[in-house]
């Protein structure tokens, strides 16, 4: 099973898009509000070569980075490849 993280923040339309795309495939996720632990920023910035905008998405610690990203790879049909390795 692939391990899927999301770096979020509050009241963010394309950090909760991206968590539907995960929802309505039946993937388990971890979250990591950064507004919530602000302990995760650094986190996130030390994982993501400083990138802030969000959300930040890792599946198998592989940085994919944000909503557009992701979108990119399910219309490529990368996506679903990489979550079934």
């Amino acid at each position: 099973m692939s391990k899927i993280e999301i770096y979020t923040k509050n009241a963010c339309i394309f950090c909760d898009r991206a968590k539907e795309v995960f929802k309505s495939k039946n993937l388990k996720f971890s979250e990591y509000n950064i507004f919530t632990n602000p302990e995760y920023l650094d986190e996130l910035l030390k994982r993501s070569n400083g990138l802030k905008k969000m959300p930040q998405i890792f599946i198998n610690n592989q940085h994919i980075g944000g909503f557009d990203k992701l979108q990119l790879l399910i219309n490529k049909g990368l996506f679903d490849k990489m979550i079934s390795l």
